[in-house]
This record gives structure tokens, C-alpha cells and sequence, in this order.
């Protein structure tokens, strides 16, 4: 079983920052990509941000520039850094990350969301 569990979210005014932690524990071998998806109410799930084992970054044209997605492997953690926040960007945030578990089987799990508001 591998949990993720997400925090970070919460209100804040249009143009400013908020940090989303997501770790990941349980029988995790190792991990492979990590992403950021979110929804807005009445809209579909959609992808944020991703991150390979590698290193290598992706992100949605709505918040390149603004948003930054990291990762600590070691901690099986990884995090997304959203600057000049817009109400548009008001959203359930879910974690989202690819495994191998410690029976060396491929796997996915998400969290359980954690709710941003730009508000003012």
C-alpha cells in the first residue's frame, strides 16, 4: 500500500504564493514521475505539472512561468511552488505519483486533494 498525503493548500489574494508538499510512503521501492493535477468545479481533472526521475519538467501554458515543480527522491516528496496566483487558478490540487513497490510491481497513487482559493 503506498499513501500520499498532500498539504499546503489554503486562501490567498490574487498575486500571491502558496507551496504544496506532497510524501509519499508505505512500500515504495523507488519512484518515477510525480505530477500536479487540478480541478475547478465543473471541469475536468487536468495536468499541472510534471517531474521525472530525471529531472525533467512539464507544464500546463496556464502556469509556466509561475509555478515550479520539484522533487526530493529521497523523501519520496515532491512539491510545486505556485507564485502570482490568479483566481483562475482556484482549484482542487492532487498529487499524483508512479512507483515500483518494494514487490518490484508498477503502480500509481493519488492523494486525497487539497483545496487552493485565490481570492480577495
Amino acid at each position: 500500500q503506498v499513501q500520499l498525503v498532500e498539504s499546503g493548500g489554503g486562501l490567498v489574494q490574487p498575486g500571491g504564493s502558496l507551496r504544496l508538499s506532497c510524501a509519499a510512503s508505505g512500500t515504495i521501492f523507488s519512484t518515477y514521475a510525480m505530477a500536479w493535477y487540478r480541478q475547478a468545479p465543473g471541469k475536468q481533472r487536468s495536468l499541472v505539472a510534471s517531474i521525472t526521475s530525471g529531472g525533467s519538467t512539464n507544464y500546463a501554458d496556464s502556469v509556466k512561468g509561475r509555478f515550479t515543480i520539484t522533487r526530493d527522491s529521497a523523501k519520496n516528496t515532491v512539491y510545486l511552488q505556485m507564485n502570482s496566483l490568479k483566481p483562475e487558478d482556484t482549484a482542487v490540487y492532487y498529487c499524483n505519483v508512479e512507483y515500483l513497490n518494494s514487490m518490484l510491481k508498477r503502480g500509481a497513487s493519488w492523494g486525497q486533494g487539497t483545496q487552493v482559493t485565490v481570492s480577495s
